[in-house]
């Protein structure tokens, strides 16, 4: 029992070291005025389980991934995440943050029936949210 109980303490003390010593990279800083925005489905929607959600951006331009150009960036789609990622840090990559990087504006998403979040965040060509953060206001949509 000591042995596991040094263990779980030895575990949870490295991931907080690694955590802290964890870099942020460049970010790059909101346009002024810049806002993302989701043009449909509207909060509160009932839609069926293939969801189309189209994408809206104001103030600024889209790029792929990987491509530099001022006052652009790539949309994230936030699928029932309480909190938005960490700043200076790279937009995960997963079933809950489904990243856009070829420039796309619009995606069918399939979800499960019950009640969903939907948000967008844009990031730079790195993945690295703006400073401040440009996302949308969270929505809800009924799945039936």
């Amino acid at each position: 029992m000591k042995r596991i109980l040094l263990a779980l303490a030895l575990a949870t003390v490295t991931g907080a070291v690694f955590a802290a010593d964890t870099p942020t990279l460049p970010v790059t800083k909101s346009p002024a005025g810049a806002e993302v925005y989701i043009i449909s489905p509207k909060d509160g929607a009932t839609v069926g389980q293939e969801v189309t959600v189209s994408f809206g951006l104001k103030g600024m331009g889209v790029a792929p991934a990987g491509v530099k150009k001022e006052g652009t960036g790539h949309h994230h789609l936030l699928i029932d995440v309480t909190d938005l990622p960490v700043a200076g840090q790279p937009i995960p990559k997963d079933d809950t943050h489904v990243h856009f990087g070829n420039g796309q504006t619009e995606t069918t998403v399939k979800l499960k029936p019950g009640t969903h979040t939907l948000q967008l965040e844009l990031a730079d060509e790195n993945h690295i949210p703006f400073d401040p953060a440009l996302a949308s206001k969270k929505i809800t949509v009924h799945v039936k």
